[in-house]
């Protein structure tokens, strides 16, 4: 199962101002790409924090909600809470038949998928913007490597980087 971490982020590496700060910064290249990849991919992970900000299932996708409150339900197939592990997360959807998944945050999120090494590529939309403080795109101290495989034009003003985690 392919992992893929889809970020927008200013030019001093934040990805919002504060955990409800609404993404409406970002662009709508980044929008459109957004909605491209997670369509392309069929899921969407997120935190609680992260849809709350965003207010509802996006369409047209399976939407993961990762949280701690495990009273937390839908009925809706394409609405899924979840408090379980990403690993068991991931098992899960690979059962279900998706292939690849793509990782919509927030920080703490990230941060659970790249400490156990779940994320496979990372691809970040780079705002010209700078925020001066806010969230960083991961809670924890992670350590990775990373290798370039592309580097494109969204726009005028927006640069998309793609990169592959090797470890």
């Amino acid at each position: 199962m392919k992992v893929t971490l889809l970020m927008a982020m200013t030019l001093d590496g934040k990805i919002a101002k504060s955990a409800d700060h609404f993404p409406d910064w970002t662009g709508k290249e980044d929008k459109q790409l957004f909605v491209d990849m997670t369509r392309r991919a069929g899921v969407i992970i997120m935190g609680s924090k992260t849809f709350a900000t965003i207010g509802k299932p996006l369409p047209g996708r399976k939407n993961i909600i990762l949280t701690r409150d495990t009273s937390r339900s839908s009925n809706d197939p394409d609405l899924v809470f979840s408090s379980r592990p990403p690993e068991n997360v991931l098992a899960n959807l690979e059962a279900d038949g998706y292939r690849e998944v793509i990782l919509a945050g927030g920080a703490l999120i990230n941060s659970l998928f790249a400490e156990e090494k779940l994320i496979d590529e990372i691809v970040v939309t780079l705002s010209p913007l700078i925020f001066g403080r806010g969230l960083s795109l991961f809670t924890e101290e992670i350590s990775m490597e990373l290798e370039l495989l592309d580097v494109g034009q969204l726009g005028r003003d927006l640069v998309c980087l793609r990169y592959r985690v090797l470890n």
